[in-house]
């Protein structure tokens, strides 16, 4: 006897339990993740430059002029403060992750849209927001993460070289370990990093939106309009208050989240006092995020709606 032809059959539990689990809401934001580091090698690459770079100069600097090293690494009368060389070897970091983060902010949504990748993109099932959240996470998470793990391979890598240097020459190395101090240098790294990427959100994000938005010369968009404004500003009313704003938004993480004194001249002494519930008080710093996500959004709204170049 056939069963009528309006009869439902229901599923076997073996069958419930065979069908496909539903796929994680994290997954596409992985993979679109692992897309931007396959597409853009300098995200990685730079930092590692910089790194090398620092440590090349090192070794070349060892090996030209060894009896300079001694002298160099006791060049702070202040035992507790790290050497020069160390500081300054972390703000060439700091500059090339946000010069990297800055350029590929203006290339991330601009370049699909110009080589006309986007309608492949968007044939898959991928979010406009999933895609803009992936290409903000590479400034604001993934290049800080590799930069802070440069850091500390290029400082122990210099550590290493400069304790060899100071052994073929008769001396001990433990001025050199008091003297940079590593493990609290690199607290005050861990603790700059979130700092950073809080202060400079709202720059990444408003660089998406422009990358977004201009079919060419996406960084001219960017930078000439600041540039009008500060030079109009400094010949109707001679003052340079955009200048300013400008500067205070690029470096101002350092004097709001650390406690400066007036005798530092190299930024970001590891000894100076965390100051976290300051900075995390300051209007400028919820100001500029809540800038960031309305950038972001409106970024979002722009894949979704603009046309290839």
């Amino acid at each position: 006897m056939t069963p009528a032809p309006d009869t439902v059959l229901e599923p076997s539990s073996a069958e419930q339990q065979a069908a496909p689990a539903a796929p994680s809401p994290i997954r596409p934001l992985y993979w679109s993740l692992r897309r931007e580091l396959w597409e853009n090698r300098s995200i990685h690459l730079a930092p590692l430059g910089v790194a090398a770079f620092a440590v090349v100069g090192l070794v070349i600097h060892g090996i030209t002029m060894p009896s300079h090293l001694p002298g160099m690494l006791a060049m702070d009368p202040d035992p507790g403060s790290a050497p020069v060389t160390y500081r300054v070897a972390v703000m060439l970091m700091l500059v090339t992750a946000f010069v990297v983060g800055a350029f590929y902010c203006l290339e991330a949504l601009s370049s699909e849209r110009r080589d006309r990748s986007i309608l492949f993109w968007k044939s898959l099932p991928v979010s406009d927001l999933t895609t803009v959240l992936a290409k903000a996470s590479i400034p604001l998470v993934v290049l800080p993460a590799l930069t802070f793990v440069a850091i500390v391979a290029m400082h122990l890598l210099m550590l290493l070289l400069s304790a060899a240097v100071l052994l073929v020459q008769g001396h001990g190395v433990a001025p050199l370990w008091q003297g940079v101090q590593p493990f609290r240098l690199w607290l005050a790294i861990l603790y700059a990093m979130p700092v950073i990427v809080l202060w400079h959100a709202p720059i990444y994000a408003f660089l998406l939106l422009v990358s977004g938005w201009a079919k060419r010369t996406a960084a001219l968009w960017a930078v000439l309009p600041l540039l009008a404004i500060g030079a109009l500003e400094k010949l109707t009313m001679d003052t340079m208050n955009v200048a300013a704003w400008v500067s205070h938004r690029l470096f101002g993480w350092y004097g709001e989240a650390f406690a400066t004194q007036a005798r530092e001249r190299v930024p970001f002494e590891p000894l100076t006092s965390f100051t976290p519930g300051r900075f995390l008080s300051t209007p400028g710093l919820w100001i500029g995020l809540a800038f960031a996500a309305v950038f972001l959004a409106a970024a979002v709204r722009l894949r979704r709606y603009r046309e290839p170049s």
